[in-house]
């Protein structure tokens, strides 16, 4: 289990399934069995608390909830602090809501945006870590580019009928800030911006810059 503080208010938990094996749960039971499914967020709450001070009493929280092909699940947990009351003693309840995002799995381009270029290294670090994920099977032409101060990844050519191709949209949902594919704007990275790859910006990032190589 990877946990990852993004703000003060929000952090990401990657569990794998052998995370699930240690308890005895599966997917389908942690996601139809109201008690496991508590318990087991309960735990994850605590180690977060330990290990990176997110702290979640007294908060409403929010968890969405992803899942990849080969059974990685992804949780993004926003904490929302109750507002200064001075009539009020008694200390709010947690609220677990958990819902799934809607991707269009059918699009031939898209388009991302990071803050820098560290996260996007990060994002690259994980895909080369998914087990049967191979990025060019997904599509050969990705570029990276940086524009105001903000980076940018385009993802053309995406070979919708790769067994794969659910895995990557889940995952950069969760690294990345997916945004409107248009013409206009990818010729306005090209020319106003600065190219950092061309081509095959995720794989040479990971030949680069990757730990793990």
């Amino acid at each position: 289990m990877k946990i990852e503080k993004l703000t003060d208010n929000k952090i990401r938990i990657i569990v794998k399934p052998s995370d699930l094996d240690i308890d005895g749960i599966d997917i389908h039971s942690l996601m139809s069995k109201a008690f496991e499914g508590q318990n087991f967020f309960s735990k994850m709450l605590e180690k977060a608390k330990k290990e990176v001070g997110f702290n979640t009493d007294g908060c409403k929280l929010l968890i969405e909830a992803f899942s990849s092909p080969d059974g990685v699940l992804i949780f993004t947990i926003t904490k929302f602090s109750p507002k200064n009351s001075n009539t009020s003693v008694e200390t709010p309840k947690k609220k677990l809501t958990v819902k799934r995002k809607s991707i269009n799995f059918s699009k031939k381009q898209a388009i991302y945006s990071f803050k820098n270029f560290d996260e996007f290294c990060d994002f690259c670090e994980y895909i080369n870590k998914l087990e049967n994920f191979d990025i060019r099977k997904f599509s050969k032409n990705i570029s990276l580019y940086i524009y105001n101060n903000t980076y940018y990844l385009i993802v053309k050519n995406i070979n919708t009928s790769y067994e794969y191709v659910k895995t990557f949209y889940s995952i950069s949902s969760e690294f990345l800030k997916p945004l409107t594919f248009s013409p206009s704007f990818e010729n306005k990275l090209i020319e106003h911006g600065k190219a950092i790859f061309k081509r095959n910006a995720i794989t040479n990032v990971i030949k680069y810059f990757s730990s793990s190589n």
